[in-house]
């Protein structure tokens, strides 16, 4: 296979010489245990990931000068393998300054202190130091790009080049073509080049990449932001928001109608900071990401879509910091980012709202790809709540009509029996009329060809294609009544989901393909199906699955699904908690259930006694939720601290598993004061103007099942 395998047109990307629609999710092997990579991977490509991309840190791999580290989270070549071994792409994103949360932005200490060096520009000693270090990094991907049958396709130059540091105008455009020159003088050939392009950024000759993000934790105000705009369907690419904290300008600097629209940081959620703590629900992605697919976009691609942890620093932490010269604090551990896959690799809603988008174009992309957007009102503004907002991409054929009455942290008008037209050549196909709620989004097709059969109207989304044998089944989803009306006599063979349904839906292949109703994990591995489950779970299966998974007992059917009951069992671990500065117990933790609360205390003591050896790389793990109230938390096992936690107002989540299954932990809440310069969206409970204690854990165990 040759590099034009992939390219791009003016309107959309290219595999194989026909339009691709992918989705691309953000991985930092260098933040997560690299003996559970494969398993992330497999889950990711699982909810119809195709690519996968990942910052490679400098300072990750060179701390020190001359000493480059690719050992443990930092072995880059076995990421590589991991990721052939799965079979998702990977699009590297090499520097050598990315940002990324890190400190000095992925800058070695070392370097940034360096006298006379002009960073980020042609100097020739900062070009010879950045070679060095990218010949270290060839090293560890040779053999994997493309050309040589990997996975590797995809090359990022640089981060926000001339937006947030470097030069702007022609001395930034050159800068960029030096990078990429070199890049290929050193071996890395692939078939694409990309460059951010937000915020007046420079591409030199690369492809630009946007972003999105539903709120701005970066943004020093510690209230309330403004409507956020990339709720409204707009063929703007540029979101300002984007290092609003550089005051920067919102224009571009390239051509857009000379490139496709393709987002490489749609914000798969937010890392919060110390001053400014939003929280990213899964609806605030989902309508965002709708959002971009009906404005034109041809790449969905998120920015985190898999939280992780820094690990550690041989000389010093390596967060962002104002220690480091930027506005904001982050946590010194924790990068969870409230991603689709967080921290310790559990699933949020922000995955099941994604993997709806990513179903559908994995199936049907080829045909989105091509459909220019044209948008109802291009004048709309994000504070007007009451106009409905409307988008289509279509030919003279056919199309999908766009719908969004979601605003994150406002309340929308409703809308009274809607009445959706659009014209296909000389006939105007009519919708039947609906009402339409608010945080109400998705779309509806209309003339769709469905095998031999073309689907007229539907008041439904589109989510997968099944086959079984010679047939095939169409997965469409909503909560009103769909419907359907043919433009054939043929009528192809429809699954009808709710929407709580298909977020709930996984698509797996073996022998044929599968539609899986689970509330957690489940993927293909060599050939056989995996469950993440927990006690007492309700699996579903179309059609039935040849094999009774582990554990499982088959329940009847419901319509057209197969049922399955995990049995229930006690759990195989139990945990104690006692207020170290106090000398009696504040209470033992019942399992899902709460401890009584004793008087306000900063440091807790949590005792686990296992009935069982457990093995998280075996797919066990048994996970603490914690409620709390605070300013954080932090968390230590035999004195060093693992993890910390800015307090926001969601439950912190903690995995034993990560760390082997420890007997103890100590736990410290950070005292947060009434009135603190902070935004909060939802406040903690005070007591005597402080928040500080611990109010309930309840305890989780799941395990890995086969089918």
């Amino acid at each position: 296979m040759k590099n034009s395998d992939f390219s791009i047109t003016r309107q959309y990307m290219t595999y194989d010489g026909k339009p691709w629609f992918p989705v691309m999710g953000e991985m930092h092997y260098s933040r997560y245990r690299e003996d559970l990579w494969e398993e992330s991977l497999r889950k990711m490509k699982a909810a119809g990931v195709q690519i996968v991309s990942s910052y490679m840190i400098w300072i990750h791999h060179e701390e020190i000068e001359g000493e480059f580290d690719f050992t443990g989270c930092r072995d880059l070549h076995h990421f590589m393998e991991c990721c052939k071994k799965v079979g998702i792409y990977s699009f590297l994103r090499v520097g050598p300054w990315v940002h990324g949360e890190c400190r000095n932005g992925g800058f070695p200490d070392w370097l940034q202190n360096k006298v006379g060096l002009e960073l980020r520009s042609n100097d020739p000693e900062y070009l010879r130091y950045v070679e060095r270090y990218w010949k270290q990094l060839y090293e560890q991907v040779k053999g994997f790009l493309y050309r040589d049958g990997g996975p590797v396709i995809g090359l990022q130059i640089e981060n926000e080049y001339g937006h947030v540091g470097g030069f702007t105008g022609e001395k930034g455009e050159q800068h960029m073509r030096t990078l990429q020159k070199m890049a290929k003088e050193i071996g890395f050939d692939v078939p694409l080049y990309t460059a951010t392009g937000w915020g007046g950024a420079v591409i030199g000759d690369c492809i630009p990449v946007m972003g999105g993000y539903c709120e701005a934790p970066w943004d020093q105000s510690t209230g309330e932001l403004s409507a956020n705009t990339n709720y409204v369907f707009s063929h703007e690419r540029n979101d300002a928001l984007i290092a609003c904290d550089h005051h920067v300008e919102d224009a571009v600097t390239f051509d857009e109608a000379s490139f496709p629209y393709l987002t490489a940081e749609l914000g798969g959620g937010l890392q919060v900071t110390a001053h400014r703590r939003p929280v990213a629900t899964g609806p605030d992605i989902g309508a965002m990401s709708l959002v971009k697919m009906g404005s034109g976009a041809g790449l969905l691609g998120y920015y985190m879509y898999h939280g992780g942890s820094n690990p550690d620093g041989k000389l010093t932490t390596l967060q962002e910091s104002k220690e480091t010269g930027y506005a904001n604090d982050l946590p010194e551990i924790n990068y969870d980012f409230n991603a689709p896959i967080r921290q310790y690799g559990t699933i949020s809603d922000s995955l099941k709202e994604i993997k709806l988008l990513a179903y559908f174009l994995r199936d049907f992309g080829e045909d989105m790809a091509t459909l220019p957007a044209e948008i109802q009102d291009e004048k709309s503004k994000p504070e007007d709540l009451q106009t409905l907002r409307v988008s289509c991409r279509h030919d003279e054929t056919h199309g999908y009509v766009f719908f969004n009455n979601y605003q994150r942290r406002r309340t929308m008008a409703e809308h009274k029996h809607v009445i959706l037209k659009e014209s296909c050549g000389e006939e105007t196909v009519t919708f039947p009329a609906f009402d339409l709620q608010d945080k109400e989004y998705g779309f509806f097709p209309y003339r769709m060809k469905l095998g031999e059969a073309v689907l007229k109207s539907a008041l439904a989304t589109p989510l997968c294609r099944l086959a079984a044998g010679e047939q095939e089944t169409y997965v469409f989803y909503g909560d009103r009544n769909p419907f359907y009306e043919w433009e054939t006599k043929e009528h192809a063979d429809i699954l009808h989901l709710t929407r709580k349904e298909a977020l709930n839906a996984w698509c797996v292949t073996t022998d044929q393909d599968y539609l899986i109703l689970s509330d957690n994990y489940v993927w293909e591995q060599e050939g056989e199906i995996y469950f993440t489950v927990t006690p007492g779970q309700r699996i579903l299966s179309y059609p039935a699955l040849k094999t009774l998974p582990q554990g499982m007992k088959e329940e009847g059917t419901e319509g057209r699904f197969h049922v399955y009951l995990m049995e229930e069992k006690k759990a195989p671990a139990q945990i104690h908690m006692e207020e170290c500065c106090d000398e009696q117990a504040a209470g033992v933790v019942r399992e899902n259930g709460s401890h009584s609360d004793g008087e306000e205390s900063h440091d807790y003591k949590i005792t686990i006694s296992y009935d069982m050896p457990l093995d998280r790389k075996k797919g066990e793990d048994f996970l603490l939720y914690i409620t709390y109230d605070g300013n954080g938390m932090e968390i230590e096992i035999e004195g060093k601290k693992v993890n910390d936690y800015f307090y926001t107002g969601q439950q912190a989540v903690f995995s034993l598993g990560y760390f082997n299954f420890p007997q103890e932990l100590t736990i410290t809440i950070l005292p947060l004061k009434e009135g603190a310069p902070v935004f909060l969206e939802k406040l903690p409970e005070f007591q005597n103007g402080t928040a500080c204690r611990i109010r309930e854990i309840q305890t989780v165990y799941q395990e890995e099942i086969k089918g």
